[in-house]
């Protein structure tokens, strides 16, 4: 079984497809950047003077993808190539995921679903640089099962 976005061909060309999504809806400022230590690409937005930092990892969904597609001594490829195929689709499959997250949550705003506080809270960026989401893990604000 194929999982979701592996296909997935755009690339570069969905994070442009953000941007546009994000400058009609009224956004300030758009950019991104790939940090390819952690293997996390990042999107930050400003919409009316609130910061927004979407963080996405390019590593879990090569993870998923690595449990559906498993190495075996019978491929072409070794076991790093084979590793290093599941990080080369992930790094496309991402920017997909992130386009159709954003113009999903912009579209729940725009239609009254969501607010924009409602549909983005864990990744507005607080003044200490943590986003809501951080501040609330490193924090054990939730305890959640305690």
């Amino acid at each position: 079984m194929a999982l979701p976005y592996e296909n997935a061909t755009s690339g570069d060309k969905a994070m442009g497809e953000i941007q546009k999504i994000l400058q009609k809806f009224g956004c300030q400022s758009f950019g991104h950047m790939i940090d390819f230590d952690n293997k996390k690409l990042l999107v930050q937005f400003r919409y009316r003077d609130m910061p927004i930092s979407v963080e996405a990892s390019m590593a879990g969904y090569a993870a998923s993808w690595l449990k559906e597609h498993p190495w075996s001594s019978r491929m072409r490829l070794t076991r790093p190539q084979h590793e290093r195929k599941a990080i080369d689709i992930a790094g496309i499959a991402v920017y997909s995921i992130l386009r159709d997250w954003i113009k999903g949550q912009v579209m729940a705003i725009e239609t009254g679903i969501l607010s924009f506080e409602g549909a983005f809270l864990g990744q507005i960026l607080l003044p200490s640089g943590d986003t809501m989401l951080q501040h609330v893990t490193n924090n054990n604000v939730l305890r959640i099962g305690a």
